[in-house]
């Protein structure tokens, strides 16, 4: 084991430390993650719109949530070539950047033209558009950062910088529109149906039992390793929000989405299901390290965050490492199962109030006794893993701390 691990941490944990650093990986994740207050907005409306179901004069709220989170694309396309401005030390180009992109977004969602006006398809802003507004992005952000130094005029030139600035930015700007535009009109390629059908596969894969159970291991693996879950944002988030806005407005039951995983059944205390394991090191452990730990790590967890309990007591740490791998494969394939078979409900609404403490959130988003029993099951079976590796790890310690007091 020992070796396994040593293996582990001087080979793999390094290359994907790397990937998570890389410039690209990072803008791509803090984008998408900038346009949560919105999709924060939509969870918000979930929770009042529940007292719906009490008084009969409450009002409509749901044009509120389907049109914040129905735009989430058009600020993606925006922001990624905007970050990747700021993190190239291009900051005069961050504003007609973003611009750039969103016009070619636009262009590339075949808006049908009649009389004179553009009408666009609505449901092509929201999540399902995710995909096609990274790749505009990230198109508009090459563009501007090889023309980022680039300018017509000479540094000692008497026009003013913000004339400069604006025609420096014209052929960057006319490249990025220009493609869209020659795609689109000149070769009538519908570049935006084409993106979407390379991405599908994408999605199928994630939205069956072994996509499901793939991707939370992974979750679990790489977080063990101190890395974030966060880093795989730019190719989950795309498939979570879509399917769950498929489930809002199509009545479709994918179950893998981040109401799914986050907020309803699954991460009970944050990813890798750390809340029964804080409990048993505040109730059960004998040793005093971790007692006090159980202590201090007990609020976060409630709320779902568990960075606190992740790298303090799991990261490469072998006892703790095996079992929260075991999380990512046992529970999810629970939770497919049970929904398949009727016992929960499968979530229905943009719900990513994460930091809500189970089970309140599986009331809010599953709101059946069924869900209730569900994720006291994952609660009960998560436990179980935890707790033969639990006692093994307290029992070093507590070895440890009677040498050091001569014992």
């Amino acid at each position: 084991m020992n070796n396994f691990m040593a293996v582990f941490k001087e080979r793999v944990a390094p290359k994907m430390d790397k990937v998570s650093r890389n410039i690209w990986i990072s803008v791509l994740k803090d984008s998408i993650l900038q346009t949560l207050p919105f999709i924060l907005v939509s969870s918000l409306i979930t929770c009042l719109s529940l007292f719906s179901n009490i008084f009969k004069w409450w009002p409509n709220l749901w044009g509120i949530s389907n049109f914040t989170f129905g735009i989430v694309s058009i600020f993606v396309a925006f922001l990624i070539p905007f970050n990747m401005m700021e993190r190239k030390k291009l900051a005069k180009q961050r504003i007609i950047a973003g611009f750039s992109s969103l016009g070619l977004f636009l262009l590339l969602t075949h808006p049908i033209m009649e009389k004179g006006n553009a009408i666009f398809q609505f449901s092509f802003f929201g999540a399902g558009g995710m995909f096609v507004a990274i790749i505009c992005g990230i198109f508009s952000s090459l563009i501007m950062g090889f023309f980022g130094t680039f300018s017509f005029f000479k540094k000692d030139t008497a026009i003013p910088d913000f004339v400069t600035a604006w025609f420096d930015s014209m052929l960057p700007i006319g490249i990025v529109v220009g493609s869209g535009w020659l795609l689109v009109d000149v070769l009538k390629i519908n570049v935006y149906q084409l993106i979407i059908n390379f991405f599908s596969p994408l999605s199928g894969i994630i939205e069956t039992l072994p996509g499901f159970v793939l991707v939370m291991f992974i979750y679990c693996l790489i977080y063990s390793m101190g890395i974030s879950t966060w880093v795989l944002t730019p190719v989950t988030a795309p498939v979570y929000l879509a399917a769950i806005q498929a489930n809002q407005t199509n009545g479709a039951s994918n179950i893998v989405t981040g109401e799914t995983i986050y907020s309803t059944y699954l991460w009970i205390g944050g990813v890798g299901c750390t809340l029964p394991l804080v409990l048993m090191m505040l109730n059960l452990a004998k040793s005093k390290r971790l007692k006090i730990m159980g202590k201090a790590f007990l609020v976060p967890s409630l709320f779902n965050i568990n960075e606190p309990v992740v790298f303090g007591t799991i990261v490469w740490n072998p006892f703790l490492m095996i079992p929260m791998w075991i999380q990512g494969v046992v529970l999810p394939i629970i939770i497919w199962i049970a929904l398949k078979t009727g016992l929960g409900q499968v979530p229905t609404k943009v719900f990513q109030m994460w930091y809500i403490p189970f089970p309140i959130n599986t009331w809010i988003n599953g709101g059946t006794i069924g869900s209730l029993i569900l994720v006291i099951i994952i609660f009960v079976v998560s436990s179980v893993i935890w707790y033969p590796f639990f006692k093994a790890y307290d029992k070093q310690l507590l070895i440890s701390e009677d040498n050091n007091n001569g014992k």
